[in-house]
């Protein structure tokens, strides 16, 4: 099966949330308004570092139409948020270590008395060294940030002597990669609607990828317990990670409880790029070396993550990256050690591939190099050095074994762009001379879930209400990634149900289970997993009680559209309107009223993890491959994607539509991770303040063809079903544009995203020594 834009099937499906969204009637969260409504704004630093000697607020408060002016003095609780190491202040007390630090916020009658309630605030600084440089910042000469110093985390893993490891290699090649600050880039932008309730209560209507995790950190800030905050967090107009931590919440809340009025704040363009996460900009060393029949040898690997102020997962995104730089590969000996270093930078976090897309380009590109110095072709090199089936993961850890590698590799060179590169026609000098093509391709094992030593629940529940409906219950959120769409096909495909029989709930703490985070690629696959605990258990409950109320064997029952059937009958359900020839025995909401009280069934438990000690390490992967194919013009430095292969192993494929989409999806942002992102910073200032100099691809860059190719065949022993590929179509790519670059003009990239200039100067060198050299 190839998916791609002209294919369509049987299991194409309109969305659910599909045409509120073309349509525009689709509301978000930050849409929504309330009566008595108060705006929320928040004063930011204008520094990257300072201490803060004096904050006063007389003259804000004074204004007219404003409720509320608060600092760190109104914080009851834990004036400190984040997810896994809670060290980013609420407010600030005494110093600012970025410009998006937060040092007061109002609430007023409306966004100008606001804004001008912001500009009469008076905050006294005194400046101090700013710390830019990861490398510098773990030196004695710099500033400390934090009172533990500048380091947020190291890791690393060893196998072997490297250093003896080098002294048997033919050939060796080092390296230094560096990949740029990438921004979001989400439609909607952070925000939400804090509302106190006359019980007491604070709902939230905030997007966030984990509601439970945010109601836990509002409950420490506010210092009430969780039980007094819902969190509304679905849907979301886009997040990718972003939207993983705290941002404005802790402020809505606060505003909220303390004028006892429904507060709204919601982020300028400005604001989120000020304030919101980013890629961690990291500098990959790498120096790895190869026997002379291509064998690898020794792997040494030295990484400096930019975490920037404060931690959110900065020590866990270096764990990723610490894995995957040693990735789908076999070496006898391995060194790698990894730094996630504060700074006053902006804020690095959660980003969709969480430390891999940084991995793979540096790992990918040195395969290239080792390939031209042994003139081999470079996916055979690849093919030489790749893990077996039967071998364990990157730290050594048992995996759940796959054919995966192989599968995803044979059907990249099996394709017909991979093809395409050896036939005369790749070679043809074009019309145009100054215009160059080239293919290349990279490959990786990608894991999913957050990783042993890390909570990382999953469940749900499935219930037959009072109406008849067919709820499907989950902890988890729709940021437009189609997983409402992905739980409805399940429940069609897997029981039998119509769409019109079923009732999706998500994203409410006062309903849902948790579910986990939906993030690190999990949440279709642990959603797959609960309905394969949960239909035993809700076949038993409601097939038994339908028995009992038709007086036949629950054995000879089954789930159909609109209702109960015979089991050797065929779909459709007169009562319901649902089409077909069977006898539907008793609709749903017949059945409900029959048995007088709603039916539930419920599961709970953990992401599958791996036998090891190695904290972060995976257990489930998802292999990817890709080819690509650019045009590189000679004239403009300019580089154009024209076609996209990509082969994905991720075992049975849940949403043929989704599927496509996530890949798709993935590879834009790895398309402006490659040629065109970066959230550029000097001084600890932001230079790039909002999208007419942040440059995302647009549908220019997309013109180009994307075929992708999943791979559904999993071993007969395994059950853990469907793999996560939410994340992989933004990691392999833009390796594979830099091989295809090189194949194009003989330019070598290091740096992304890739710069056109560079390029240009680069590749007259390489012209001028190829003419000396009389080729």
């Amino acid at each position: 099966m190839l998916l791609n834009r002209e294919g369509s099937g049987d299991r194409w499906r309109v969305r659910p949330d599909g045409p509120g969204k073309v349509t525009g009637k689709l509301a978000y969260l930050t849409d929504m308004t309330a009566p008595d409504m108060l705006i929320g704004r928040v004063l930011r630093s204008p520094h990257a570092h300072a201490r803060i000697t004096a904050i006063r607020i007389e003259q804000a408060a004074a204004l007219e139409g404003v409720h509320a002016v608060i600092t760190h003095k109104d914080v009851p609780g834990l004036n400190r948020f984040g997810i896994a190491h809670p060290d980013q202040p609420v407010l600030c007390e005494d110093r600012v270590r970025y410009v998006g630090d937060a040092v007061a916020a109002v609430a007023a009658d409306t966004l100008e008395i606001a804004e001008q309630a912001i500009r009469l605030i008076e905050v006294e600084y005194e400046l101090l060294p700013i710390v830019e440089d990861a490398e510098y910042a773990l030196t004695d000469e710099a500033p400390r940030l934090h009172p533990q110093g500048n380091l947020l985390h190291r890791n690393g893993f060893q196998r072997g002597d490297v250093a003896a490891g080098f002294e048997s290699c033919a050939h060796v090649v080092e390296e230094t990669y560096y990949t740029p600050r990438q921004m979001h880039t989400y439609m909607e932008t952070e925000g939400g609607l804090f509302i106190p309730g006359e019980d007491g209560r604070l709902t939230v209507y905030s997007p966030t990828q984990h509601g439970f995790m945010d109601r836990m950190q509002l409950a420490r800030i506010l210092a009430i317990p969780q039980s007094e905050i819902r969190i509304v967090s679905s849907p979301i107009g886009g997040s990718f990670g972003g939207k993983d931590e705290l941002n404005v919440q802790p402020y809505g809340a606060l505003l909220a409880r303390i004028t006892n009025r429904p507060v709204k704040l919601h982020n300028s363009r400005w604001e989120s790029v000020r304030a919101g996460l980013k890629r961690h900009p990291m500098k990959i060393t790498m120096k790895t070396g190869v026997d002379g029949d291509g064998r690898l040898m020794a792997h040494q690997v030295r990484i400096i993550a930019d975490t920037g102020p404060y931690a959110t997962l900065g020590a866990e995104v270096l764990n990723f990256a610490v894995e995957h730089v040693i990735g789908p590969y076999r070496y006898e000996h391995l060194d790698v050690e990894g730094f996630s270093v504060y700074t006053n930078n902006g804020m690095s976090g959660e980003f969709r591939g969480f430390g891999g897309n940084q991995a793979i380009f540096a790992l990918e590109g040195q395969f290239d190099r080792l390939a031209e110095k042994l003139g081999m072709d470079p996916w055979e090199l690849r093919l030489r050095n790749m893990r077996r089936t039967e071998d364990p993961g990157p730290f050594d850890q048992p995996i759940a074994m796959t054919e995966g590698a192989k599968q995803v590799s044979a059907a990249m060179t099996s394709s017909s762009l991979w093809q395409e590169r050896c036939s005369p026609a790749a070679k043809a000098v074009p019309d145009e001379p100054w215009i160059r093509t080239g293919i290349g391709a990279a490959f990786t094992m990608h894991g999913a879930g957050l990783g042993f030593g890390i909570p990382d629940p999953a469940g749900g529940r499935l219930t037959l209400a009072a109406d008849g409906k067919i709820e499907a219950v989950f902890g988890y959120e729709e940021f437009g990634q189609g997983l409402i769409a992905s739980l409805e096909q399940m429940l069609i495909e897997q029981f039998g149900f119509a769409a019109e029989d079923i009732r999706i709930i998500i994203g409410d703490t006062d309903v849902v289970p948790d579910s986990g985070s939906t993030t690190a690629s999990r949440a279709t696959s642990m959603m797959w997993k609960s309905l394969q605990n949960l239909r035993p258990l809700f076949e038993e409950a409601i097939l038994g009680k339908a028995a009992d109320i038709l007086q036949l064997p629950a054995s000879r029952l089954r789930f159909g559209e609109g209702g109960i059937y015979a089991i050797e009958a065929s779909p459709g359900c007169p009562e319901s309107g649902h089409s077909g020839h069977a006898q539907c025995l008793m609709t749903y909401p017949a059945l409900a009223a029959a048995i007088g009280e709603p039916i539930t069934s419920t599961t709970q438990f953990h992401f599958p993890t791996s036998a090891t000690e190695k904290v972060g390490a995976h257990f489930l992967y998802t292999y990817s491959a890709v080819a690509v194919k650019v045009e590189v013009n000679q004239l403009t430095g300019r580089v154009r994607v024209l076609h996209q292969y990509h082969a994905v192993a991720a075992g049975p494929v849940i949403n043929p539509q989704g599927f496509l989409g996530q890949i798709e999806g993935g590879s834009s942002m790895a398309i402006g991770f490659a040629l065109t992102e970066d959230a550029v910073m000097s001084g600890g200032q932001y230079l790039t303040k909002n999208l007419d100099t942040y440059l995302v691809p647009t549908i220019a860059e997309h013109r180009g063809t994307i075929d992708v190719h999943p791979i559904e065949e999993l071993p007969e022993e395994d059950h853990f079903g469907p793999r996560g590929i939410g994340e992989v179509g933004s990691v392999t790519l833009a390796p594979a544009i830099a091989a295809a670059i090189y194949d194009a003009i003989g330019v070598r990239v290091t740096k992304l995203p890739i710069d056109s200039e560079l390029l240009l100067a680069q590749s007259f060198e390489s012209f001028l020594d190829k003419a000396v050299s009389g080729e």
